[in-house]
């Protein structure tokens, strides 16, 4: 949409149309698509929504049943993030490694539901860490590479809402 300006101190002098910029919009298939009744409670992990987000509470007599967008990525097998974990350092502190992903889910999920770890497997000689949030997945890879330094890239697919991370050492 646009909006006519006039330039000042210029008489006569033909309108500026100056376009607002569009807020992109980001899909997301595994969000509501309306509010939710609150409150709502998954079946699957516990998680309880209440005052507009996903909470670890206990669970309300009579609550809404509705899977959470986590459960959901779980059940369907489509993560939002992926960690790719590769190198001759990992080959000798695999476990370590390892150790340090869960610890950062286990903080991360503590506070925000909705972050977890789908799965880890072995892929030829890499680890691969599938999460159910791009916010994870950003997580466990800054953590790594702090952790143990090493080259990190990360590329995000806005269209997907997927988030793919590399590091390699």
């Amino acid at each position: 949409m646009s909006k006519k300006l006039a330039r000042p101190g210029k008489p006569g002098a033909q309108p500026v149309y100056r376009n607002k910029p569009l807020q992109e919009h980001v899909h997301d298939s595994y969000r509501s698509r309306g509010k939710l009744p609150e409150p709502t409670l998954c079946p699957q992990c516990g998680a309880v929504f209440h005052d507009g987000r996903w909470q670890w509470l206990s669970k309300p007599e009579a609550a809404h049943r509705e899977m959470c967008p986590a459960c959901h990525r779980i059940h369907d097998r489509f993560p939002a993030g992926f960690v790719k974990l590769e190198g001759d350092f990992l080959a000798g502190h695999r476990a370590e490694v390892i150790n340090l992903v869960h610890h950062i889910e286990k903080k991360a999920k503590a506070e925000h539901p909705l972050q977890r770890i789908m799965e880890i497997v072995d892929e030829h000689g890499a680890v691969l860490v599938t999460t159910t949030d791009i916010h994870l997945a950003h997580g466990i890879g800054e953590a790594v590479r702090h952790a143990y330094q090493g080259h990190l890239e990360s590329h995000y697919n806005p269209e997907e809402n997927l988030l793919r991370i590399h590091w390699k050492r």
